[in-house]
């Protein structure tokens, strides 16, 4: 099956970092982003999506810092972390679909590896806050990946399967809810692979992915081949082009070098340049 060509989508995923100060950061990333539109504009190289995923806690003044940036032209999408399956209620420390779109979110990332290991999140979980993201008008960005274990155990087809399976929303045409390339993105983070400086082969990713891409073709026809597959795992400069250039791989889902400006301007460049 030939890889489909969509826009790639690079994604920061900031996790339990930063503070009021960090905000320099996206002004420090809206520059750099200029600076690689200028140099762009003979060459017209691919488009791509950028989003970050910061602490709740900065949502709203980062929400309020991108808009000069995004009137500018640097479309800079922000999305939330985690998500209730509920859009209200008596959840202390939690936090609603309606609330990250208030606060100026786009999206947010669903069953994130560490919510599934430190939290035991299930895929029935998943579904629902993906749901619930879906309901709000946010787009899902659904984490799936198998452990070392699992890899070792050459379980690594079967668990991502039965994970997107269990995970995705199922379509609801009476309730005009249906799974769509605007409103879900699959993200494939190997658990091994996540912070360690792991990474799988090239062979492996490809193998996962297109086992994904065929699963949403089955489930969703014309619209799954859609449906961006995005790749995280210790993705970084010296390695997101080759990453990128494997079928199927849509994007990346970024983490620690999303925390820098530089090594994050290196990926999304990476990123403009495949063809």
């Amino acid at each position: 099956m030939k890889a489909k060509q969509l826009r790639p989508f690079i994604i920061g995923n900031w996790k339990m970092h930063g503070t009021q100060r960090a905000l320099r950061r996206l002004d420090t990333l809206a520059a750099g982003l200029a600076k690689q539109n200028n140099k762009a504009n003979n060459a017209k190289p691919r488009k791509v999506d950028i989003m970050i995923c910061p602490p709740a806690t900065l949502l709203l003044s980062m929400a309020g810092q991108l808009k000069a940036a995004q009137d500018a032209g640097q479309q800079i999408m922000l999305g939330g972390q985690d998500c209730h399956a509920e859009a209200s209620g008596a959840h202390t420390g939690d936090i609603s679909a309606p609330q990250l779109r208030d606060a100026g979110a786009k999206a947010s990332l669903i069953g994130h590896s560490e919510r599934r290991t430190d939290y035991n999140e299930t895929n029935k979980q998943v579904q629902a806050k993906a749901a619930a993201a879906h309901a709000a008008g946010l787009m899902a960005i659904i984490c799936i990946g198998e452990t070392l274990k699992e890899r070792r155990a050459k379980a690594t087809l079967p668990v991502i399967g039965k994970q997107l399976r269990e995970s995705v929303p199922q379509d609801k045409p009476k309730d005009n809810r249906l799974i769509t390339a605007k409103n879900t993105v699959i993200a494939y983070e190997p658990v091994w692979a996540i912070g360690t400086g792991l990474t799988p082969t090239g062979e492996q990713i490809a193998a996962v992915h297109a086992h994904i891409r065929k699963a949403l073709i089955r489930r969703f026809g014309a619209e799954g081949e859609r449906i961006r597959i995005l790749y995280g795992g210790s993705v970084k400069p010296s390695n997101a082009a080759q990453l990128l250039a494997i079928p199927h791989v849509n994007g990346a889902l970024v983490g620690g070098a999303s925390l820098q400006a530089g090594e994050f301007l290196k990926i999304i460049a990476a990123a403009r340049e495949i063809g």
